[in-house]
């Protein structure tokens, strides 16, 4: 056989496929596993056989057409179209690594998106054999010689008392430079290796913080600490400002997303490396990750010296970005050098959930009852524009049966519970049955109905450990006395926020609110202005939630 010249679809290149053992036309295919991976095939090219009826949703992709080689060969066929899941031969091209594998959909696989990796592969079909794919088939790491491979491990459950979400914010900065990055990149790798990364233990993504933040992998990329180890080494410094706040605003807000991975009611964590010192201003990021959701840890190294104190933004940066300043959320190593000793105190601080206090957020922590205003003088139109300002006040939360819960009551001289915190659990039904509310009409009671909301509405949830909002939509004055069902509320532990449209007395607005009044009253002449009225409801809603909960 000679030497030929064999394009590769869809790549723009040919490969030239010398002949050998691995591709002579005699040979047989090699049988491997559903999830033998590209990086176990250590020939150009080499024929394979993969079995039938491998588990679609465990396979591990990333990339498409050209697949980083911690691929499974076979999850890369499938989604690549040349064999179905009933198995069958593939041919597999070893090519170089590069950046930027994307995501794709294809053949019931989601292959995933991956920053860079060394190397890579591509499939075409393989020649066809009279050897049968079985499911007991056996990976090879050395077609030519005949070799056995270990079998895949199956992918581990993980430490199943360590469950959390985490991002190691890894600092890529002049600052640091080559060969701290190095050293730091080894401690990482330590401390994941020690968390005991699992499908239902921890699992872990990277970020690097350097000019400009990158994602180097998400948490859903890998669940074996093998695969993390090998992801952490292939991560390249990138240089630059160490902008480490704007790094973690980005993490918090784009990294802890369902799509890459995050788990519900598992506590999402990051942990900051700091060679040195921030850049920029880190304390605003820092409120951001807590109004997130996010528990952040900063592993501060090498502290600014006296003689550099003048070049530091904020010397309390630390203070000012971690979850609590209680001190358990700090970390302080003198240097990279020798920091195994470092590693099992800060996994102890991770696995800690009870300490998780940032996990609990104004968005999921809550219970929001609203009393509506259906008297005679708003009319069907403007009672309309009321139920959108609940709406969007309500879509903002996290609802769900161990998240955020709202309630509505609607009142004239009478009151009506148009449904309570425990009759829906999902956004969708909550904003379906607000949108559906009738319009009442009559007389205006607000004191009665406040009286009302807190006994039936908040009182078979006392023990509830969200903290409890009242937001009354009013546009007409009572016709009783507001201020001391208002007072009654605040001492059972009800903040208010009213809203008066129209005719609604300040006075009356100021009786009912919250302290401080100016921050918990609010008012519009026309039933349209109560559009932007809805942010300044939520900002209130966050803050009382923040300061409620140092």
């Amino acid at each position: 056989m000679s030497a030929a010249w064999i394009p590769a679809l869809s790549l723009g290149v040919c490969l030239l496929l010398l002949p050998g053992p691995a591709g002579s036309e005699g040979a047989a295919p090699i049988a491997i596993t559903c999830f033998t991976r590209g990086l176990d095939i250590r020939k150009e090219k080499a024929d394979v056989l993969c079995p039938g009826g491998c588990p679609l949703e465990e396979f591990s992709v990333y990339g498409n057409i050209v697949y980083a080689s911690v691929s499974s060969i076979c999850g890369a066929a499938v989604h690549r179209g040349v064999i179905s899941n009933s198995g069958g031969p593939v041919r597999v091209y070893s090519l170089p690594g590069r950046e930027n594998y994307s995501s794709v959909d294809a053949n019931g696989i989601q292959s995933q998106m991956l920053s860079r990796w060394s190397a890579s592969f591509t499939v075409t079909k393989g020649k066809s054999s009279t050897q049968e794919a079985t499911g007991q088939a056996v990976s090879t790491a050395h077609p030519p010689t005949g070799k056995r491979l270990k079998k895949t491990p199956e992918k581990k459950t993980g430490n199943k008392d360590c469950k959390a979400d985490i991002a190691f914010l890894i600092d890529g900065s002049f600052n640091i430079g080559q060969r701290r990055f190095n050293l730091q990149k080894n401690f990482v790798g330590k401390v994941a290796l020690m968390l005991g990364i699992g499908t239902e233990g921890p699992h872990v993504g990277l970020v690097q913080a350097s000019e400009h933040p990158k994602i180097e992998f998400y948490l859903k990329n890998f669940t074996s600490a093998k695969d993390v180890l090998f992801a952490i080494k292939e991560v390249g410094f990138r240089g630059g400002n160490s902008n480490t706040g704007k790094a973690l605003k980005h993490t918090a807000q784009k990294f802890f997303t369902v799509d890459a991975g995050v788990r519900k009611g598992i506590p999402k964590v990051v942990v900051v490396f700091i060679d040195g010192w921030p850049s920029d201003d880190i304390e605003e990021a820092g409120i951001v990750a807590r109004e997130f959701g996010v528990n952040v840890f900063i592993v501060s190294v090498a502290k600014p010296i006296p003689e550099e104190l003048g070049m530091v933004q904020d010397v309390t940066f630390v203070d000012k970005a971690v979850c609590r300043n209680n001190g358990f959320f700090s970390y302080h190593m003198p240097n990279w050098f020798g920091t195994t000793k470092y590693v099992k105190p800060l996994v102890q601080k991770l696995c800690t959930h009870e300490q998780m206090m940032c996990s609990k957020t104004c968005y999921n922590s809550v219970n929001i009852a609203f009393l509506i205003d259906g008297s005679s003088s708003v009319g069907d139109s403007n009672f309309r524009l009321m139920l959108e300002f609940v709406s969007n006040i309500a879509k903002t939360f996290e609802i769900s049966d161990i998240g955020a819960k709202i309630a509505a009551v609607q009142f004239t001289y009478d009151q009506r519970t148009e449904f309570s915190f425990t009759d829906y659990s999902t956004k969708e039904d909550v904003l379906a049955v607000i949108r559906n509310i009738r319009y009442m009409s009559g007389g205006t009671a607000t004191g009665d109905a406040i009286s009302f909301t807190v006994r039936n509405v908040f009182g078979p949830i006392r023990e509830s450990p969200n903290k409890n909002f009242l937001v009354i939509v009013t546009d007409g004055q009572s016709y009783d006395d507001v201020q001391g069902p208002a007072a009654a509320a605040h001492d059972a532990g009800i903040t208010i926020f009213s809203v008066g449209v129209a005719w609604a007395p300040l006075d009356d607005l100021k009786d009912m609110a919250s302290k401080p009044k100016e921050s918990h009253a609010f008012f519009t002449r026309e039933f349209t202005g109560l559009e932007p009225i809805v942010s300044d409801v939520i900002r209130g809603i966050c803050r009382d939630f923040l300061e409620s909960q140092q």
